[in-house]
């Protein structure tokens, strides 16, 4: 399929959608509850985004969730925080600091300390032509308490729309884009190097991801497991 069918038929889909009809659910209230995979396909532990708040103007819309990330039997819970996705006109902004957990900064009582997060959102097209490049992304966090200074950051680039295409996940067959993208963190001094790709799906954002090493190898996946209204 040449290229201008493929725009032409992308075209077509994007005349076809609600007004409303984006890459993530806005409604308040809607878990997503998503499996984590190691590299041999065992279960490592379960992320769950809640919609807590929905604030519109106009068109234009700030999804507010809350990010839980637990072992796999839901006893320990690693991550308890925020994160906002955006629409703004024909595009949706992605708050980066999900790739970096912010709970990985010590806190203790009776100390003063100065949390800062700084960089860019994560920009997606709410109808990606496969075969576009897409911005790159980054964020820094940085914490100084006393005489100690921690940071951490996370460089998304290479980012590219490599298809539109179905994927199954947990019996379900979604119609979906696979976007890619090369990820360097630094994490308390520690440098990882990964590959990522993503399946994102109207209505739903990921349903799908896995991240590989250097020879092209899984090393972590992600599923969607769980939708609930």
């Amino acid at each position: 399929m040449n290229r201008l069918l493929i725009f032409s038929l992308l075209f077509t889909i994007s005349l076809a959608l609600p007004a409303q009809e984006l890459f993530f659910p806005s409604k308040e209230g809607i878990r997503l509850t998503y499996q984590n995979f190691d590299k041999k396909g065992k279960p490592t532990g379960k992320v769950k985004y809640t919609i807590k708040k929905v604030k519109r103007n106009g068109d234009d819309m700030d999804i507010t969730y809350h990010l839980e990330v637990l072992d796999d039997k839901e006893a320990q819970q690693y991550v308890d925080d925020e994160v906002t996705v955006q629409k703004r006109g024909d595009k949706m902004f992605l708050d980066m600091s999900k790739f970096l957990n912010k709970s990985a900064f010590p806190q203790k009582e009776g100390t003063s300390t100065a949390l800062e997060v700084t960089g860019n959102h994560m920009e997606l097209p709410l109808v990606p032509l496969p075969g576009t490049s897409l911005p790159d992304a980054y964020v820094t966090i940085s914490m100084k308490t006393g005489l100690l200074n921690m940071k951490m950051t996370a460089n998304v680039f290479n980012r590219k729309v490599e298809a539109a295409e179905k994927i199954t996940v947990k019996g379900r067959t979604f119609n979906a884009f696979k976007i890619t993208s090369e990820v360097n963190s630094t994490v308390l001094g520690v440098k990882v190097n990964t590959r990522s790709a993503e399946w994102y799906a109207y209505g739903l954002g990921v349903v799908k991801s896995e991240s590989y090493n250097k020879k092209g190898e899984i090393e972590s996946s992600m599923e969607l497991i769980e939708i609930l209204e």
